[in-house]
């Protein structure tokens, strides 16, 4: 099935982006965390207990997993955690015999249970976005979310891809705005990390790729 490159009626990074930003570091996320984010949680908790010392790696909207099962091979000595909301399209995923785990819930709430908690990550991808292309759907985005911030609490180098440049220059001005040192360029020719990204990729849509890490 052939996909159609994103269009939208917004033809530059949104003008409210800023303000939306500044809006959402003075007034932390506080939504009640659901308890399937708890029980997700705690399942995260006792894996890492067993990988103590190893870097942590997110793979955040992680879909069918294909992107956490190949980071897993290519970051060996790393702690790969794959989240995704969809039982449908984590139930596509043939486990391999790698050092991973897929667990199934909400991001934003996790990423505010692993910062509560103190945890840090190495890396932290985020390779399925939804680009919500309307104007007005601006604070679907990940870096319009009120959970946003959370990724600079994180900490680590996050890594973004997308088909819509306009997306990929947004994330990169959000996470400017958080204090990152951020850059944007279009992805290379390297092998496709997710099935996205190897849709795409085959039918000659350009990507972009994001980077950022913290200053210090």
């Amino acid at each position: 099935m052939t996909s159609k490159p994103v269009t939208s009626s917004q033809q530059q990074p949104h003008q409210d982006l800023p303000g939306l930003v500044r809006r959402h570091c003075l007034k932390p996320w506080r939504k009640p965390t659901p308890t399937h984010s708890h029980a997700a949680f705690e399942e995260i908790q006792e894996w890492l207990g067993h990988h103590a010392g190893r870097p942590v790696i997110l793979d955040s909207f992680c879909g069918t997993g294909m992107s956490s099962a190949l980071l897993a091979k290519t970051h060996p000595d790393a702690a790969v955690i794959g989240i995704d909301k969809s039982a449908h399209r984590l139930s596509r995923h043939r486990s391999e015999p790698y050092r991973y785990l897929l667990v199934r819930t909400e991001c934003e709430p996790l990423w505010q249970l692993l910062a509560s908690a103190g945890i840090r990550l190495h890396k932290h991808y985020l390779l399925y976005p939804n680009p919500w292309p309307k104007p007005g759907q601006v604070q679907r985005r990940i870096h319009g979310h009120p959970a946003f911030p959370l990724l600079g609490a994180l900490g680590g180098t996050i890594e973004l891809r997308s088909n819509w440049d306009i997306y990929a220059q947004e994330f990169h001005l959000a996470c400017s705005a958080l204090g990152l040192i951020s850059a944007l360029e279009a992805l290379g020719d390297g092998a496709p990390i997710s099935l996205f990204e190897k849709k795409y990729r085959e039918q000659g849509h350009p990507l972009w790729q994001v980077r950022a890490r913290p200053s210090n």
